[in-house]
């Protein structure tokens, strides 16, 4: 360990970011350039890493937010970005680095969460961190209201300066979607998804005011999210954007839907882990997609 150096909340250190981002692409195969070039990198997401030499070789990082459960707020912090260059692992890197997270955050917040794939479900219990099963969420489309009017829907272009002043605007003030289970106060996250992971997929509703990523596969409406500034009706956003060949509605996140059913997911990738437990109040958790770092 003499030859590595830890270092953190670089934002603002270019050669650092870059180094982190060239990691990031090698062990994700994502690109977070266009993220902060845009700005998108604030205070909220901080990262912590290992260099040797002039090179980031290992990280994870911190996204601060507001988690919403059952209408109680809670501060919370979400570990992600957790990587490690191939010619450094298995020296104890992201040990050491979760160790230091959890000892300068764990008295700060109320948990700490994360989601891990199938490689490492052994790893975070070692750090106290408990298994949470989630669900699915969804509705069946047959009989929903339909707006007839499709040019009430408009598709965003993250490149367009007016369109992307929208998604910062939206994503600085959204209120939560879920009542059960949401999270507010993570615009960072949130840009990273509309620039990032659903670029090609977001539409403005702007009789209700709403910014809602969604995607069509098959006979399915996959709902991503719905990122509001004021409390909003999901079966009107709905109206405006089923279609009849849409047979099941996907919520990617718990939906305030009295109709809506929910199924227990049976995967290994994406598995959420909390420290300590807490309390959802509802058997069937569900984190908002677009709040994983």
């Amino acid at each position: 360990m003499t030859n590595y150096q830890l270092v953190y909340d670089y934002k603002d250190n270019q050669k650092y970011r870059e180094s982190f981002n060239e990691l990031a692409k090698l062990v994700f195969d994502l690109d977070f350039r266009q993220w902060y070039e845009k700005g998108c990198w604030n205070d909220q997401y901080i990262c912590y890493s290992y260099m040797d030499g002039e090179k980031i070789i290992a990280n994870a990082s911190i996204s601060k937010m507001t988690v919403i459960v059952n209408g109680k707020e809670y501060k919370a912090i979400q570990v992600g970005t957790v990587m490690t260059h191939p010619d450094h692992r298995n020296k104890g890197l992201a040990r050491k680095l979760m160790d230091a997270i959890i000892d300068k955050y764990e008295k700060q917040y109320k948990f700490i969460y994360l989601f891990a794939n199938e490689t490492v479900l052994d790893f975070y219990p070692k750090f106290g961190f408990s298994r949470v099963q989630e669900s699915r969420y969804f509705l069946n489309a047959v009989g929903l209201k339909r707006k007839s009017n499709g040019t009430a829907v408009r598709k965003l272009d993250v490149e367009n300066l007016n369109d992307f002043s929208l998604l910062k605007l939206y994503a600085k003030e959204r209120i939560p979607t879920s009542s059960i289970l949401g999270v507010k106060d993570n615009e960072s996250l949130l840009m990273f998804y509309f620039l990032i992971a659903f670029p090609h997929s977001i539409y403005f509703i702007e009789e209700e005011d709403v910014i809602v990523l969604f995607e069509k596969k098959d006979k399915e409406l996959h709902i991503f999210d719905i990122v509001s500034r004021c409390k909003i009706d999901i079966a009107d956003v709905l109206s405006y954007i089923t279609s009849p060949d849409i047979k099941r509605i996907i919520f990617h996140f718990i939906p305030d839907c009295k109709y809506a059913e929910s199924e227990i997911i049976e995967v290994e990738d994406d598995v959420l882990f909390i420290r300590p437990m807490i309390n959802f109040g509802t058997k069937q958790p569900l984190f908002p997609l677009t709040s994983h770092s």
